[in-house]
């Protein structure tokens, strides 16, 4: 798959140019301006190159630690599971957390919020990037 990085670039100088963050709080969900990533690194998609995060860590207003979510139905082997947890935001959606791709982000990134993650279920996903920790 070729990507484009030369429309991403356009799109990042807008995203960077934004004055003022948006509100956030731990457990949403929003859509990220996620960008053109190398390699097996997650990229954002359409238009405005958006992916859903949720958001693991605020550590003020300005940036956080979030993680990346796909929908794809990927089989996931045994010894890969413990990078991913699976959960359901929308009705009859399932949702997974791509724990592996925890990344710091800038909130001038963050589109819309588009739900929160139960507080129970976030328990369960910090307790798993808890574990992939040395």
């Amino acid at each position: 798959m070729r990507k484009d990085f030369d429309k991403w670039n356009g799109e990042k100088k807008k995203v960077n140019a934004v004055g003022k963050r948006p509100f956030f709080h731990e457990r949403e969900i929003w859509f990220c301006s996620f960008g053109v990533n190398i390699g097996f690194e997650q990229d954002g998609s359409g238009d405005d190159f958006l992916r859903p995060i949720i958001v693991v860590r605020k550590f003020n207003n300005e940036v956080f630690w979030g993680v990346p979510l796909t929908k794809s139905k990927k089989r996931i082997s045994s010894n890969r599971e413990q990078y991913y947890f699976s959960f359901t935001f929308v009705d009859g959606v399932v949702s997974l957390a791509i724990l592996s791709q925890i990344k710091l982000i800038d909130a001038r990134r963050l589109a819309r919020r588009i739900g929160n993650i139960t507080e129970k279920e976030f328990s369960e996903l910090t307790k798993k990037l808890k574990a992939l920790l040395p």
